[in-house]
């Protein structure tokens, strides 16, 4: 793939990769319109919208179309030379990708300064850029209760504790009925686990109902919870029911925050930061500018000596041979195909197939098939090599880029991203996401003007200045980077604002219930 630095100011199209058979709008072309290319002038013959693609050449049915000098899909009908190229002529690509290991490896500039953020330094020797409360449930019957305590602290109450973020109430559906051997139920535990042992969670109340097959000591006995988290355990039923416990958890939390209240952030290298890279609502953009410029991000964390985690499986489905190609060992690269061969099944007995990933908001924003999608998506991880391959919230431990097999849903994503470790998210949309999460801060950046200019409110930084040739992608990039290092130091993202990310927490659930 081309490493887009930037884009001249006026630019009507933009070819990704020499070679590639179709082009980037960059704004909307109208029929007639001629535009001046290297190879000769481009006429345009249909309407062609901002972030969807033209065709530079004449391609026929069954052939292979490229962008970002990568198949993203076959001909379904003839194409001719300035035609609008999209679902009404272009279908899934089926053809087997070869898988290379280790092939690629790029050395990335090692830094000349280092650089700190000011965090929470934990017993463990994690540091978290946060210092949360959360009331965890074992199972979606508690889930109300807990809900019931958190609101006790919305309003100004924890305003005398504020050295405290908040107090979150992290509810979901599972937790009864469940046979705790199974891939489902192991998957839920150590997402519970890994909450209940964040950096960023300094105080734990877990509350159960008292008879669901997910116990509080389930919960705890995995997490390797750092000696300095606070934890309480309660059950509706020994408490006396939802009036009794709501009353005796806003107490239990009440002391917590005192003694919360005491810690204070130091400067910690940033070698420490555990960053989560996500996307939704992703567009035409994506590839070209806020996915390139966060992995610009997440290789100089990388050579700083962090941990970037890229994730979503079928979001990158058709682009893993470009991963495996840079795993450190043939076992990681395995591991990574391993994982895409799971999916491949698991989306057959659902009645789907791969391809059914990109949303009609992916659509109308000008990606046509999950290969394209999955090419502008990998761009988040940069170029370092690939450390680490890892289960669904499964510990991160392994310094360097990593990669964690979740669903494309984005809150099931970032779910299972926090509950490895990560303390800050970078979240890239393109449509226009709301999203927010707790107790990790996610950074919103938008991948074109237009989104900024209606959506603003809800995004941190507005990477469209690169299709706009007002910025470059390391420009952009290093922009991300300070806010990165500011959100970790403290500073609130735009969800934080709002108060967004509780119900974000979302587990993956997959397997029977009984």
């Amino acid at each position: 793939m081309s490493h887009i630095s930037s884009i001249a100011t006026g630019t009507s199209v933009l070819v990704m990769a020499k070679g590639d058979d179709v082009a980037v709008a960059l704004r909307d072309l109208v029929p007639g319109e001629t535009i001046d290319l290297p190879d000769g002038v481009l006429t345009v013959v249909a309407a062609v919208p901002s972030g969807h693609k033209i065709a530079l050449g004449h391609v026929d049915a069954g052939v292979t179309v490229h962008k970002y000098g990568q198949s993203i899909g076959v001909a379904t009908a003839p194409i001719e030379r300035g035609e609008h190229v999209h679902s009404h002529n272009l279908g899934m690509d089926l053809g087997a990708r070869v898988h290379e290991f280790g092939t690629v490896h790029t050395e990335l500039p090692v830094p000349t300064e280092r650089r700190t953020f000011d965090g929470y330094r934990r017993a463990d020797g994690r540091a978290g850029t946060r210092n949360y409360i959360a009331i965890l449930t074992t199972v979606n019957c508690s889930g109300t209760t807990a809900k019931l305590i958190a609101d006790r602290f919305r309003g100004g109450v924890l305003d005398r504790f504020p050295h405290v973020d908040g107090v979150i109430a992290l509810t979901h559906q599972s937790g009864c009925g469940l046979v705790l051997e199974s891939e489902g139920a192991q998957m839920l535990v150590r997402t519970l686990n890994g909450y209940a042992a964040h950096p960023n969670i300094a105080g734990v109340l877990v509350l159960s109902l008292g008879c669901e097959m997910t116990p509080a000591d389930v919960i705890l006995s995995g997490g390797d919870l750092p000696a300095d988290t606070l934890v309480e355990t309660m059950s509706i039923q020994e408490t006396g029911g939802m009036r009794a416990t709501v009353a005796a958890g806003v107490e239990k939390i009440l002391a917590m925050a005192e003694k919360l209240d005491e810690r204070r952030r130091e400067p910690i290298d940033i070698s420490e930061l555990v960053l989560g890279l996500n996307c939704g609502g992703s567009d035409g953009y994506s590839g070209i500018t806020a996915n390139p410029a966060l992995g610009w991000a997440s290789d100089v964390l990388v050579a700083n000596g962090g941990t970037s985690v890229l994730a979503e499986t079928p979001e990158i489905y058709g682009a893993e041979h470009l991963l495996t190609a840079r795993a450190t060992t043939r076992e990681v690269g395995l591991k990574l195909i391993d994982r895409i061969d799971w999916w491949e099944k698991y989306i057959v007995t659902g009645g789907g197939t791969m391809d059914n990933n990109p949303s009609p908001g992916n659509k109308a924003g000008g990606i046509t098939t999950i290969l394209e999608k999955s090419l502008g998506a990998v761009a988040k991880a940069g170029r370092a090599d690939l450390a680490a391959v890892y289960e669904y919230a499964e510990p991160m431990a392994v310094r360097g880029l990593g990669f964690m097999d979740t669903p494309g849903y984005d809150p099931v994503s970032v779910t299972g991203l926090v509950a490895g470790g990560a303390t800050v998210v970078v979240f890239t949309t393109g449509r226009g996401s709301v999203f927010g999460c707790k107790p990790t801060p996610s950074i919103k950046v938008g991948t074109n003007t237009e989104l900024f200019l209606r959506q603003g409110d809800d995004v941190d930084i507005n990477a469209g200045r690169i299709a706009d040739g007002t910025a470059s992608v390391d420009e952009v990039g290093a922009e991300i980077l300070e806010m990165i290092i500011a959100v970790a130091s403290g500073t609130q993202t735009a969800s934080e604002e709002f108060d967004v990310g509780q119900e974000e927490f979302v587990p993956w659930h997959i397997g029977a219930v009984t």
